[in-house]
């Protein structure tokens, strides 16, 4: 799991047609219209992905995506392993400030959570996704809206879902430790 903030902006100038087969041509010139953030979830070995923007990056806007994930994404899972970067609003004490106690635990019961290394983030697989959204999807256009923003994010995730993109990741855990050893503890005895 991985979020990305990003800024909606809209043209300040309307858009110059070409001719026809041609593409339109932008102007650099733009207005800002706020910003959000986007939640990515990605299953890299079934190349599934979630996508989706909100206003804000809160402990509760974190708490309805987890929980979109384990009711709705994959009600039946016992356990879901979770891999990312160690935010402030990425805890199980964040269900706790977003739901009740019951249901916050339930959910929290559920999740196996791995936080990458501080300056290591880029070691999440959701990091890769988002740069593939960046580039595929985002690019080089201007989207003012978070309504128009989600329908952009939904085509694109399943357009990629569709075709079972996966990640073909081969960092191993002891090309990070060779690479990393700043990040990573000394491990001694018999492990």
């Amino acid at each position: 799991m991985d979020e990305k903030p990003i800024q909606l902006l809209a043209d300040r100038r309307c858009r110059i047609s070409m001719k026809k087969g041609k593409p339109e041509r932008q102007d650099s010139e733009y207005v800002r219209k706020g910003t959000c953030s986007i939640f990515l979830f990605t299953e890299p070995l079934k190349g599934w992905r979630a996508v989706d923007a909100h206003e804000h990056r809160t402990r509760v806007d974190w708490s309805n995506q987890i929980e979109q994930l384990l009711t709705v994404e994959y009600p039946a899972a016992e356990k879901i392993v979770l891999v990312m970067d160690n935010l402030n609003t990425h805890g199980v004490s964040s269900l706790y400030d977003s739901f009740p106690p019951r249901k916050a635990f339930e959910l929290s019961q559920r999740l196996e959570i791995h936080y990458t290394p501080k300056h290591g983030s880029w070691l999440n697989i959701a990091e890769i996704e988002l740069s593939a959204l960046g580039r595929q999807c985002l690019a080089k256009r201007n989207i003012d809206c978070l309504d128009t923003l989600n329908t952009e994010l939904l085509s694109w995730s399943v357009s990629r879902n569709k075709n079972q993109r996966g990640v073909d990741w081969q960092f191993t855990t002891q090309d990070a430790r060779t690479k990393l050893k700043r990040l990573y503890p000394v491990l001694t005895g018999n492990i």
